[in-house]
């Protein structure tokens, strides 16, 4: 599998370590940046990751920030981006299994390197499992084709 990786100043710690976990687990990770920790905005690297993503069909992402909640608020602004922001093994999990998420979203801030690795591990030993869910899923990718909510 192919991954691209991205983060803000608040997530290039973990954006390292996160790298190492899935290329020590046979994937391909090319890294987004950014390099170093000087401040930068996160809407930047959601969208260079989720634009990578959608160009490269069988590919996954994975966006870390301070919280995660940026990044994940960020990338499912794109049709056909699920984001996962998942703190714990069961969120990636359910993210995979129940939702298609095709990009997780973590949080340096908020997550401890033995969580991370955990959420690492789930989310690539689980895919979709299609059958219910799928239609779920349908749905999800139709209302990011609306352009604006319905009231």
């Amino acid at each position: 599998m192919k991954y691209f990786i991205g983060a803000d100043h608040a997530g290039v710690d973990f954006k390292a370590f996160v790298k190492e976990l899935f290329e020590k687990r046979g994937h391909e990770v090319v890294d987004m940046g950014p390099s170093t920790k000087d401040r930068v905005d996160y809407p930047d690297f959601a969208e260079k990751v989720c634009e990578e993503v959608l160009k490269n069909k069988d590919s996954k992402g994975i966006l870390i920030c301070g919280s995660g909640i940026g990044m994940s608020m960020a990338a499912n602004k794109f049709d056909g981006i699920r984001a996962a922001l998942c703190h714990n093994e069961y969120s990636a999990v359910m993210a995979r299994q129940h939702n298609d998420a095709n990009i997780l979203c973590l949080g340096e801030r908020v997550s401890g390197p033995g969580m991370i690795e955990a959420i690492v591990e789930a989310w690539d030993t689980n895919s979709f499992e299609g059958g219910r869910h799928e239609g779920r899923v349908e749905k999800i990718n139709a209302l990011s084709k609306m352009g604006s909510c319905r009231v």
